[in-house]
């Protein structure tokens, strides 16, 4: 009888009629409505949502069910920043820098995609790396490591002396001077070629820093870096390559600029005016905030000897600041999406995230938007991403409370389905 069941399940399978999943959800938040929706069911079909219906819905004998009746579900989330090659150390974190070989990158990188993705994360944007993350994106995409769908920068680019500049702090002959290669570039010439060398090397986004930063040894982190022009110069030139431009930027200037030069995002945004408000409402510019970053490091500040004193100083300023300007560009109607710059913090615990834009003023749902639908638009995957919809991928994950009514539940990640699979 077993070998007999076993023969039709094989047969069905392979004329197209696979087993398909049940999800029945105590509540549904899918994306599309402002409410959570009370008994659904979802049903997966291979690596696709096929069905969502109200109550709950068993199928047939050989399907299988899985009950979340006292789960909240939703969308698989988004974060949009973050750096899957690296975790933030303080001052170790400069000494792996000479240290650590691409080997020890790459497998330590293995252990932080999987627990994003087992944090709710189905989906996330790696803004800079040494280009191993994309080498991650094609492992995760073959099965070959566990992790969230991966859309990557590659290497990030600055200005000589930016934020991308390794060699910031460092005497000059500590360390061959960057270029183009390294993603160090200055002028349109250098810019333009920076770019087709990312997208030569696989990169799917660039991304730029149009200020200094905080967890680099230079004096400023937040003067401007590059004027309008130059940023025109990468946009145009990402554009014709099918690619959208990312911007690290704390300081007003540098936000101003990189708006005006036509950039997609505003990365941080520390120091944001009432100008660059105006402009990034205007241009239809999103912002992704990473409040926990700013709140990482300002708290690390305080540890003596954490951080060289330089980036100490930097890491208060900024931290201090960061929540309130995420309140008031909210408030005003600037687009919104998730990001949290993980690896300045620890991996996986990208979900604290929430309670801070809610601290600051955003409704819980809106924050699980932003990190769902509003995401997926940022990154350009709406179709697949984003919503739990027909069609769409069956990215989904539910969480033990009600984030409606306490986000705090966000982080207790109890189910995470991508593309079909089922992780947790």
């Amino acid at each position: 009888m077993k070998r007999l069941l076993l023969l039709f399940s094989l047969f069905f399978t392979s004329y197209g009629f696979a087993q398909k999943t049940y999800i029945q959800c105590g509540k549904l938040i899918d994306g599309n409505s402002n409410n959570a929706l009370p008994q659904m069911t979802i049903v997966v079909e291979g690596k696709v949502i096929a069905d969502i219906q109200k109550g709950y819905i068993t199928g047939g004998s050989a399907d299988k069910v899985i009950d979340l009746h006292d789960k909240t579900v939703m969308p698989g989330l988004i974060d949009c920043h973050v750096h899957l090659e690296s975790q933030g150390s303080g001052k170790d974190g400069i000494i792996d820098g000479f240290t650590k070989t691409d080997a020890d990158i790459a497998f330590q990188s293995t252990i932080y995609a999987k627990r994003t993705l087992m944090a709710g994360f189905t989906t996330v944007r790696d803004l800079g790396g040494s280009g191993i993350n994309i080498s991650m994106r094609k492992a995760v995409a073959k099965g070959l490591i566990v992790g969230p769908r991966i859309i990557t920068a590659g290497r990030a680019i600055s200005a000589s002396g930016g934020h991308m500049d390794g060699s910031d702090g460092f005497r000059d002959d500590v360390l061959h001077k960057m270029g183009p290669d390294d993603g160090v570039a200055d002028g349109r010439d250098e810019l333009i070629k920076a770019v087709r060398l990312q997208f030569k090397r696989g990169s799917d986004l660039i991304k730029i820093a149009s200020t200094g930063g905080v967890l680099d040894l230079s004096e400023n982190g937040s003067g401007a870096e590059f004027s309008i022009d130059e940023i025109k110069a990468v946009v145009e030139t990402a554009k014709d390559y099918g690619m959208k431009v990312a911007c690290h930027a704390h300081g007003a200037e540098g936000i101003r600029r990189a708006i005006l030069g036509g950039v997609t995002s505003i990365e941080h945004g520390s120091f944001m005016d009432d100008e660059c408000i105006k402009l990034a409402k205007q241009y239809g510019t999103y912002y992704v905030p990473t409040l926990i970053a700013g709140k990482s490091v300002s708290d690390s500040a305080k540890i003596k000897g954490y951080f060289p004193p330089v980036i100490a100083r930097k890491a208060v300023e900024v931290g201090s600041k960061m929540q309130g300007t995420f309140s008031k560009a909210y408030k005003a109607g600037v687009k919104i999406a998730f990001g949290t710059d993980a690896g300045v913090y620890d991996h996986g615990k990208n979900a604290i995230e929430f309670q801070y834009m809610v601290e600051a003023g955003m409704p819980p749902m809106e924050a699980i938007k932003a990190a769902t639908v509003s995401a997926a638009d940022l990154l350009g995957i709406s179709d697949i991403a984003g919503s739990i919809s027909k069609g769409k991928s069956a990215d989904i994950v539910a969480v033990s409370g009600d984030p409606l009514q306490d986000i705090k539940a966000m982080t207790n990640v109890a189910f995470v389905m991508k593309e079909g699979v089922q992780y947790k």
